[in-house]
């Protein structure tokens, strides 16, 4: 146990002293917030009841799918994969590592956004804090797991960015963060449903959790650790 806190310590310190988990993660997140939070609650007063959700899942989903998959890349792609099957280390081991780790700065992440945004914009802070921490935690772990099955699925870090960019525009421009889904055409708005980003917007602005929300992020996290089981496995028959 304590051998497993470590690695999670160590790829934490890692992880602050890589480029693109600081830019994903923190970088581009605050700056976004700042000028679009400014931009929303001008010319939207109203947006000032939803602007830590919105602001929340633009962190969260941008850290998660563009942040993590070329960390897993760097591993499962690379000599590193070969020193722990040489030292009887389980492949499952660093994606676990990355992910929890991932999950730490997010949720900082969400933290700070959580207390400036009503200092700086004077934002409304969620009706229950407590529903919108579960809506926050299940958020976070149901898009680091898609993000895991782009790590692993994809060969070379170019083409991870490429399919993380593809994931990650869509996935915020349809959750309705932006404008509201209902000025959506009907096919976008369903397009929208594909992805973790809007049921989570949705699950942390509600004042209540629901089975319509949970059950389909509950579809989209058990999915992609099946993948990701498939994947793994694929991975180590290579070895």
């Amino acid at each position: 146990m304590s051998g497993f806190l470590y690695g999670v310590i160590l790829q934490w310190k890692l992880d602050l002293r890589s480029r693109t988990m600081l830019i994903t993660c923190y970088a581009v997140p605050l700056l976004f917030f700042a000028v679009m939070g400014g931009i929303f609650t001008s010319i939207m007063p109203e947006s000032r009841e939803t602007l830590i959700q919105s602001m929340t899942v633009f962190a969260v989903t941008m850290g998660a799918l563009i942040g993590l998959p070329p960390s897993l890349v760097e591993i499962y792609r690379s000599d590193v994969k070969n020193s722990y099957q040489a030292n009887g280390v389980p492949l499952s081991l660093g994606l676990t590592l990355i992910n929890i780790s991932a999950f730490v700065h997010l949720l900082i992440m969400s933290v700070i956004l959580y207390a400036a945004a009503p200092i700086l914009f004077d934002a409304k802070l969620p009706e229950r804090p407590g529903t919108y921490l579960g809506g926050l935690v299940v958020l976070i772990a149901v898009s680091l797991s898609v993000a895991s099955t782009i790590g692993l699925a994809v060969k070379d870090s170019a083409n991870t960015s490429m399919i993380s960019i593809l994931l990650f525009l869509p996935s915020t421009m349809l959750s309705g963060i932006m404008f509201p889904v209902e000025m959506l055409p009907d096919a976008f708005a369903i397009a929208g449903k594909l992805f973790p980003a809007s049921w989570g917007y949705r699950l942390m602005s509600d004042c209540a959790f629901s089975l319509q929300t949970l059950c389909p992020l509950s579809v989209i996290f058990f999915m992609a650790l099946i993948l990701c089981g498939v994947l793994l496995k694929r991975i180590r028959t290579r070895l």
